[in-house]
């Protein structure tokens, strides 16, 4: 029951935006636990791979939860200097720089 509200509550006041950013911020955590169930049972040669593989999901999740927060109409009160263009450009110059650095580790 309370599932149920809390879920109604979510699709009726979030904005489509926040619920676009949320799926992906799910695609994340389920990206990383795949990766991460897929090195516990099968395996995890190379391991840098699979290091660089989930430091991506990780840091990907920071940056889009970092991204969530600024543009959230509710969050304005914290944010007045951060337009929503910029949050989103703070977040593709970051994640520009985490997946060079992903890159680089692969090897």
């Amino acid at each position: 029951m309370a599932v149920s509200t809390l879920w109604k509550s979510y699709l009726d006041q979030t904005p489509d935006r926040l619920k676009f950013i949320d799926a992906f911020l799910v695609f994340i955590v389920l990206s990383g636990v795949l990766q991460f169930v897929y090195c516990v049972l099968v395996t995890n040669f190379p391991f840098n791979a699979f290091l660089a593989g989930f430091a991506s999901s990780v840091g990907q999740f920071v940056l889009t939860a970092s991204l969530r927060a600024q543009v959230n109409p509710e969050n304005r009160s914290e944010f007045k200097e951060v337009s929503p263009e910029r949050a989103f450009a703070d977040f593709a110059l970051g994640s520009i720089v985490l997946h060079f650095f992903v890159f680089n580790f692969l090897g």
